[in-house]
């Protein structure tokens, strides 16, 4: 994980799935790549969207944190 690319804010905004084919999302500091999941078609999964840091939306999210081992860790958020 310490090899990882870093990326800012901005960068990470651009993969939101309507600016460039990545879907990507941020939480606790890591960004995963979600393009392949069907929840996150167009970059968006129910009321969030995609090329954010989702850390503090997932206190009320109905599934653990857990859901975010099926993803591939792409970089850290800086």
């Amino acid at each position: 994980m310490e090899n990882l690319p870093t990326y800012t804010k901005s960068q990470l905004a651009l993969r939101n799935g309507q600016d460039k084919p990545e879907i990507w999302c941020a939480f606790k500091g890591l960004i995963y790549d979600v393009s392949l999941s069907k929840l996150w078609r167009n970059g968006k999964h129910y009321e969030h969207w995609a090329g954010q840091d989702l850390t503090e939306e997932m206190e009320d999210a109905p599934h653990t944190v857990n859901v975010f081992d099926k993803f591939t860790v792409i970089g850290k958020l800086q």
